[in-house]
């Protein structure tokens, strides 16, 4: 359950301080919990897609983990964090997008969607607190998060 501590401190951390952009590969759900780095998206020739390029399955095929993920399970992560911020996958300039992609309630369904996905690929309850991130439009956490 390491993996999943990790990542939901990383992925509150974010929400609560703006930096959670889902047009941002540094940014987005998975820039987050690779530490605001962007090399994961050399895994997919498409942001969003769920299918691995030549590259991600060779990470995938030889047991590859990135802050304990998988290839596809980044770009499951993403895709899930994409769709439930209102957009089409995968992104491209002609298909549907929010016009506010920083909207926090926005933000929140896309978190939310994570936070289910994660739960889910480690057989864990879904125990998301959401009197913690209820405050968000104060811009203060209630609690103590990180």
């Amino acid at each position: 359950m390491k993996r999943f501590d990790l990542a939901i401190k990383k992925l509150y951390k974010a929400f609560l301080t703006n930096e959670l952009h889902p047009e941002c590969c540094k940014q987005c759900a998975v820039g987050n919990i690779l530490d605001n780095t962007d090399s994961w998206k050399l895994l997919s020739d498409h942001h969003g897609s769920l299918e691995l390029n030549y590259i991600g399955n060779v990470h995938q095929s030889f047991g590859r983990k990135f802050n304990g993920y998988t290839p596809s399970e980044l770009l499951h992560i993403e895709s899930t964090f994409l769709k439930a911020c209102g957009y089409q996958i995968p992104l491209h300039h002609k298909h549907k997008k929010p016009k506010n992609p920083t909207d926090k309630d926005l933000l929140f369904n896309g978190l939310s969607a994570v936070i289910c996905l994660l739960c889910e690929f480690d057989g864990i309850d879904n125990h998301m607190d959401y009197k913690q991130l209820s405050n968000y439009k104060s811009k203060k956490p209630t609690t103590h998060l990180v």
